[in-house]
């Protein structure tokens, strides 16, 4: 391409100076060829002038008073009738010469010369000043293309670079703009072109960590019910066992559901009205063999019959998170408490173990932030849960931990009118 914008500047250029330039030849040519013919006309008009004068005068007319009169590179013959002819000069050849000839009232005839090679070297001159500035104009011009072709060829390299790294999974934009209008509108495009990619990159990367965690906590409590159904030959036990699994299998299922609708848009939320008792319970009986197994017990105590407004699988989603978490870094027992404050229901986990360390309980939230060797994500993904449905989640209390989930309460009396909220 740069070759290109250098050999289409070139060209236009040089089509320019052929037009001009034969054009500004042709026009010098004729106009030095008419002075020099006006020039001779002149200097025969003036000669015949002063032979005229000097014969009225009866004045000598001689070749020294003639040369006198005329251009010593010019021919000059004065015819006078009666007398020989009077030649002042050298005579150029015949054909290459700019003759006018003058006749005087008495007959007397003046007839002036100049070789026409006066006329060649003034017309070399001014062709040598032309194929100079054409030269120059020839110079300038491909020194200005090649800096046009830099400019433009320069950023499209870096867009062509840009548009790789995308390609190769670095969306990182650069924001570099190149003061042409059309490269600076590719740039833009190509920079929010990254911004979306690293946005759905992050997606991506942020939905494999939260399946991760998430899945795994169903996983492993459907991998201990199936334990339970392989070491039993009591069929009411397998029946049991296998009625409580596929219950955690529709759960596990939510928990897909929920994770790729949050990935598509956290905004999205599918509240309903739902029995908080049912979801509470629901979450005990799951972990109680975990705890049994610590030696350690989970227990719910507070206020029921509530009923809440929110998704049930995200709120035992986050029940579950808060379990896990003082499962993994609390102590003793773990017991859930429900109450109602003004318009709200709470559910409030708390344990006996040592608490949120003083400098991790502004960011216990965040992402990758652990007090231990964790991931960091359980509690980001239950808060982003809860926040959906337009619940929150808040730490209460350090020391003994005390973490609460907001929630929006149905009002017994209006109860009849609740229905999901869209």
């Amino acid at each position: 391409m740069r070759r290109r914008l250098i050999n289409s500047t070139l060209a236009v250029v040089l089509v320019v100076i052929a037009v001009f330039g034969v054009s500004l030849v042709i026009v010098e040519t004729r106009t030095i060829s008419n002075s020099a013919q006006e020039s001779v006309d002149a200097e025969a008009f003036r000669l015949i002038s002063v032979v005229e004068s000097r014969l009225l005068g009866a004045e000598r007319i001689t070749p020294q008073v003639l040369a006198e009169q005329v251009d010593p590179s010019r021919y000059a013959r004065v015819e006078i009738p009666g007398r020989s002819p009077i030649e002042v000069g050298e005579r150029p050849a015949d054909g290459d010469s700019i003759r006018s000839t003058e006749t005087g009232e008495q007959g007397e005839k003046v007839t002036v010369e100049e070789s026409r090679s006066t006329v060649t070297r003034e017309v070399g001159r001014t062709l040598l000043i032309i194929g100079a500035v054409a030269l120059l104009a020839i110079i300038s011009a491909v020194l200005l293309a090649v800096r046009q072709a830099d400019r433009l060829t320069s950023p499209l390299t870096d867009l062509a670079e840009t548009a790789e790294r995308l390609g190769s999974g670095d969306p990182r934009p650069r924001h570099k703009r190149y003061g042409v209008t059309e490269l600076d509108r590719v740039a833009d495009v190509l920079d929010s072109s990254a911004e979306r990619i690293a946005r759905m990159l992050t997606a991506e990367r942020r939905l494999a960590a939260d399946a991760s965690h998430q899945l795994r906590t169903p996983l492993t409590a459907l991998s201990m019910r199936i334990e339970e159904i392989s070491v039993t030959d009591d069929p009411d036990t397998v029946k049991e066992e296998a009625n409580i699994a596929l219950t955690q299998v529709e759960r596990l299922t939510d928990v897909v559901q929920r994770l790729l609708t949050n990935a598509r848009d956290p905004r999205t939320g599918s509240a309903v009205v739902f029995d908080l008792d049912e979801i509470v319970k629901q979450q005990i009986e799951e972990w109680r063999p975990a705890y049994r197994s610590a030696g350690r017990a989970v227990v719910c105590s507070g206020k029921h019959g509530l009923e809440a407004v929110g998704t049930p699988g995200a709120v035992a989603q986050v029940l579950a998170a808060l379990i896990e978490n003082s499962l993994m870094h609390g102590g003793g027992t773990v017991a859930l408490r429900t109450r109602v404050t003004g318009n709200q229901v709470v559910v409030e986990v708390t344990d006996e173990g040592p608490g949120v360390p003083a400098d991790l309980g502004a960011r216990i939230f965040e992402r990758t932030i652990s007090g231990r060797n964790s991931t960091g994500i359980g509690l980001a993904v239950a808060r982003d849960l809860a926040e959906a449905d337009g619940g929150r989640l808040e730490l209460l209390q350090q020391q003994p931990p005390v973490f609460a989930l907001f929630l929006s309460r149905v009002v017994p009396s209006r109860k009849e009118y609740a229905r999901p909220v869209r």
